[in-house]
């Protein structure tokens, strides 16, 4: 799990997760999202290649305004043999709560799951570990703009 406390109210931050724009503004290239239960989390980091670098066919396994949202991830291309055909995904659940005086914040907690015990599935883990960190950094970035 990774916790963040973030500069913004939970209903910012959680649009920074749903609105195509904003997930542009921060994780991805492109973004074509549909935050309702089986719609498309689908992100893509090279646009012109979309089967590689992407989360195409990934889902929207569940979301409540405001509180949270869960959705199917895939990995990169260098992962993209084990992790992306792998049944179940990895899945991804983003909780959001208010925090702060004035409630004008927002502690985030973040867990990535579906890893298996393989070699190659602990250095996809790692790579995850460290990109989310990154990502993460570049989201606070954006909020405090």
């Amino acid at each position: 799990m990774i916790k963040e406390e973030l500069n913004c109210d939970v209903h910012t931050a959680f649009k920074m997760f749903t609105e195509n724009n904003l997930l542009e503004s921060w994780l991805t290239e492109k973004a074509d999202v549909e935050p309702i239960i089986r719609g498309k989390y689908e992100l893509f980091w090279d646009p012109s290649n979309p089967k590689d670098n992407s989360t195409i066919g990934c889902k929207v396994t569940g979301i409540e305004l405001n509180k949270f949202i869960s959705f199917d991830w895939k990995g990169p291309v260098q992962f993209k043999s084990f992790m992306n055909s792998a049944d179940p995904l990895t899945h991804v659940i983003v909780f959001f709560f208010s925090s702060g005086s004035n409630h004008n914040n927002t502690t985030m907690h973040f867990f990535h799951t579906g890893w298996r015990k393989t070699q190659e599935w602990q250095e996809a883990r790692n790579f995850f570990e460290n990109a989310w960190k990154k990502a993460f950094k570049e989201l606070k970035e954006r909020i405090r703009e």
